[in-house]
């Protein structure tokens, strides 16, 4: 079980429990890896610092992915603690309300850029500051939904932000494979997180996802986890610019 022992990863993007990314964090720690984890805010840390405790994180940090101070001093953290990086997480997406609940057609400007800045440059940017750590190689993960690929009703504008979050994984992958660094993007069903709950007419979601599934179950953080701690072990050392599903058939479905 301990098939990660030695490896250090920075998780971004735990809020509470029911976080996808606290089951990832789960299983890289029960699988021993040392990690770094971060939380939003002042208002987040009473979640996450506990959740943090649990795995022995040595690293707890603030990281708002706006702020380009923040993230640069996260990664000098790291560089003085470890003098390296295994793998990343990012588990982020965030739209404004009012542009993520109207059609794709409607939404503003403003709210396209902020959206694109959180859910996908983010993650370039984050590759970007892990890139020097890595001097053995290393693993890239992020979070995308079948969203991204075709049309589900309600996901509206994070749609064309997921799909071109995939493309980001491809062309990392792609850039960064000479130094032996993978990128890759899961994609799970429907979980029932805080950060999903902004989407409209989220219950109907699940039991779409529910009752069209050939499992005719809903994933959880933990079968997520599972995926990441396989992503991140060595035993993937040659899977790079994939984007897997873990949304029991979900995306297999056609209607």
């Amino acid at each position: 079980m301990e098939r990660l022992k030695g490896k250090k990863g920075l998780i971004v993007g735990i809020a509470n429990k029911d976080s996808i990314a606290w089951g990832c964090a789960k299983a890289f720690h029960e699988a021993g890896a040392e990690l770094a984890v971060t939380y939003l805010n002042e208002k987040a840390e009473p979640y996450v610092r506990p959740l943090a405790e649990k795995v022995k994180a040595p690293i707890i940090v603030p990281l708002d992915v706006t702020d380009d101070e923040q993230m640069e001093a996260l990664f000098e953290i790291i560089g003085n603690t470890w003098g390296k990086l295994d793998f990343l997480l990012h588990s982020i997406a965030f739209a404004p309300k009012e542009d993520l609940q109207g059609r794709v057609a409607d939404c503003s400007r403003e709210g396209f850029l902020t959206a694109m800045d959180i859910s996908c440059y983010s993650f370039i940017r984050l590759a970007h500051l892990a890139e020097p750590l890595m001097k053995d190689g290393g693993c890239l993960l992020t979070l995308s939904y079948y969203g991204a690929q075709k049309v589900v009703e309600n996901y509206n504008m994070m749609g064309p932000v997921k799909a071109a979050l995939e493309s980001s994984v491809r062309e990392l992958a792609s850039e960064l494979g000479e130094k032996k660094i993978r990128v890759n993007a899961l994609s799970p069903g429907v979980v029932a997180t805080r950060a999903a709950s902004g989407i409209a007419h989220f219950d109907a979601l699940l039991e779409q996802a529910k009752q069209k599934s050939p499992e005719r179950e809903l994933i959880g953080i933990d079968c997520v986890g599972a995926y990441a701690r396989f992503l991140v072990s060595d035993e993937a050392r040659l899977v790079t610019g994939s984007n897997v599903y873990i949304d029991a058939g979900y995306n297999i479905m056609g209607g």
